[in-house]
């Protein structure tokens, strides 16, 4: 990775100075002198706490024993695998236990002595992301969809445009200046979530303040992921890498294929005023340049490979400045348009779109609709959407809340031709064959792929915590149920969990698709008529048991993925390509092919979450937990009817709510 424009002497961001992982570390004088000086318009809150004031004493993510990650290996593979397959990968495994992995585990735990300042799996774990070859466009990037504007009148596509502008511009400017709230898990909101232990804890020492917080229960989160949110891209080599340059004060501007910019923060570091950037939006969407004959972002949703090649030609054919306008931009702002007749087709639209009007190198790109739908469509190399949510959750309430401009504001008017910079691409035979390319592959990969949301109405969190069960567990356990009924398989089912709690955390992986699971599945699907009511609510308690279980050991740096994922990284670093027998066993292979992909997010101003899934018979859902309903984004490819598993998950779900209500399953 390059971080442009890293220096530990200058102040860049207002009385900051740049950490190894560009977080501001300032001493009190600077705090007050940059409080003293700012202006209320340019900043979303001032937190009484410094944004990286628990940054310091973040503990570090623990390396698991190399014993536990084989048994718990061995768990997530025992459902999945017949006995004789089962009986060769436990042999391999035992062998690698003793052999070639212990030698490797101890490497690991002599690299991870030589780097206290990050987590033994943080670069690996990027450095393979990038390496990747697929296209993002439908294989990374992940779309997340705002709820409307409680007020039907700024749903207007330039009002909104420009409130969440702004607004995402004060919160880069804020987290910049130290004022952002850390983020916390309270597990007692009600005796640590309040002013007073904020101001306490602003006095602990950085270095104890993590340590201190945790004996009453509240634990801090590594807050570094938002360093790269903003003036970041994902850029195409032979390897990609990740490129942060936040010097830069300009957003791009995407519409009808176009590319614009223009300036969002003045020379002294403030945001431009509402009425300008309003008026070079309306400028840019009054504009009526037809699409170009060969837009070039579609160049970004092809193989990563492919795309490389190209944007260095592209480099060298007289676009360079074009492209690190586009690639330096604060973020990408997207303007379609058209309107969204319903949420798949914004969800569509979010996730890959009509592909000439998302930049999906971005770490992120605002969509916006001609109706004033909204969403982002993230780069996932650099963070975790738990991180993108505490941005999403401060933008939304802003610009809702508080917004700069209304379809009614009384804007003085601004000469926009001036300022808004509308980018010419040099294309030569080689580029305008590519881009054809790249739209054919493009519109093929769209027409395979289909999304479908639905919810369940009938009983949410609220419900299942009051029958004592984990809402997660009920919501993976159906999707599996649903699988087994249509294709009379278990299979490999990933279930993404953040381990932000740690030092540059990484993303850990859940295996749902345990032997509980599998029993209660096959009880509930094939034998349910055989099993009285008392015996089918055991194995959902059960399964809820074992699942919260593996939800704890994931959350607590104790999962299995990661950890024999740094073991391989480290294999193929050293010894070449001579890959131990244990990741060449067909079981370990086929258990990353991870079928069924899952995730969540918890916030009740997202409504959608949606990603394709990783493999080409793969099914991905994306699902919100809220307190009286269940929101659930369905993808798959042409190989998987998504209508027909929705409709199983549904049916699967009124079977457990009614097994849990003491009522027997109906045919």
């Amino acid at each position: 990775m390059r971080y442009l424009n890293k220096s530990c002497a200058q102040c860049t961001w207002g009385g900051a100075t740049q950490g190894h992982w560009g977080g501001p570390s300032r001493c009190s004088v600077s705090l007050f002198l940059a409080r003293a000086l700012s202006q209320h318009t340019d900043y979303l809150h001032h937190s009484i706490v410094d944004t990286m004031h628990y940054q310091e004493s973040l503990p570090r993510l623990p390396i698991p024993d190399l014993t536990d990650s084989v048994r718990r290996y061995l768990n997530a593979q025992k459902p999945i695998l017949d006995d004789d397959q089962f009986r060769k990968t436990e042999l391999l495994s035992h062998s690698f236990k003793y052999g070639i992995g212990k030698d490797l585990h101890e490497e690991l735990v002599a690299l991870d002595e030589l780097h206290q300042d990050t987590s033994y799996i943080s670069a690996m774990w990027i450095d393979a992301f990038l390496a990747l070859w697929d296209s993002i466009a439908s294989h990374g990037n992940a779309a997340l969809a705002f709820q409307a504007d409680p007020n039907p009148e700024q749903n207007d596509q330039l009002t909104r445009a420009t409130n969440l502008t702004i607004s995402s511009i004060r919160f880069l400017k804020t987290f910049r200046a130290g004022y952002l709230e850390p983020e916390v898990m309270h597990l007692y909101p009600e005796k640590t979530d309040n002013e007073q232990c904020k101001k306490l804890i602003q006095f602990i020492s950085p270095d104890l303040v993590c340590t201190t917080a945790s004996m009453v229960s509240a634990y801090h989160l590594d807050m570094s992921q938002f360093y790269r949110l903003f003036n970041t891209t994902r850029i195409p080599l032979n390897k990609d890498d990740l490129v942060t340059e936040e010097s830069r004060m300009h957003i791009l501007v995407l519409q009808n294929g176009n590319f614009y910019v223009f300036n969002v923060l003045d020379d002294n570091g403030n945001i431009v005023k509402a009425s300008e950037i309003h008026a070079h939006l309306k400028y840019i969407l009054s504009d009526e340049s037809p699409t170009p004959d060969f837009p070039v972002a579609y160049l970004t949703s092809e193989n990563r490979n492919t795309w490389a090649k190209l944007h260095n030609e592209l480099l060298n054919n007289g676009s360079e400045e074009a492209v690190r306008l586009v690639e330096t931009a604060i973020f990408s702002l997207c303007l379609d348009d058209f309107s969204v007749t319903d949420i798949d087709q914004l969800v569509q639209t979010l996730h890959h779109g009509e592909g000439m009007n998302h930049w999906f190198d971005k770490s992120f790109n605002l969509i916006i609709t001609k109706d004033g739908s909204a969403g982002i469509n993230l780069e996932t190399s650099w963070g975790d959407g738990a991180a993108v949510i505490c941005f999403m959750n401060e933008i939304f309430k802003d610009s809702t809340q508080e917004p700069m401009v209304t379809p009614y504001s009384h804007l003085a008017s601004v000469d926009s031709s001036y300022v808004v910079r509308k980018l010419n691409f040099y294309l030569n035979d080689t580029l305008r064959e590519g881009i054809s390319e790249a739209k054919e592959n493009f519109e093929a990969k769209k027409k395979s792929l289909t999304f479908q949301c639905f919810r369940f109405e009938k009983g949410g969190k609220a419900f299942l915590k009051r029958q004592k069960v984990s809402p997660d567990a009920m919501i993976q356990l159906p999707l599996q149920m649903t699988f087994l009924s249509l294709y009379r398989q278990t299979v490999p089912k990933y279930e993404a969990c953040s381990t932000r709690t740690f030092k540059h955390g990484c993303r850990e992986i859940i295996r749902p698709a345990s032997v509980y699971a599998k029993r209660c599945s096959e009880a509930f699907i094939r034998e349910a008529f055989q099993y009285k009511v008392r015996d089918l609510r055991n194995m959902l308690s059960e399964c809820s048991g074992y699942h919260v279980r593996l939800i704890r050991e994931a959350t607590m740096g104790q999962g299995f993925d990661r950890h024999l994922f740094a073991l391989r990284f480290l294999a193929a670093a050293k010894r070449g390509p001579v890959i131990p027998d244990f990741f060449q066993d067909p079981a370990y292979i086929y258990l990353n092919e991870n079928v069924l992909w899952t995730n969540t997010l918890s916030s009740p101003l997202v409504a959608n979450i949606a990603f394709a899934p990783m493999v080409p018979d793969g099914i991905a859902v994306g699902y919100l937990v809220h307190q009286d309903y269940l929101k659930f984004t369905v993808s798959s490819h042409c190989g998987r009817n998504v209508g027909e598993f929705n409709q199983g998950v549904t049916k699967c779900l009124e079977n457990i709510f009614g097994i849990l209500e003491g009522r027997p399953i109906h045919s």
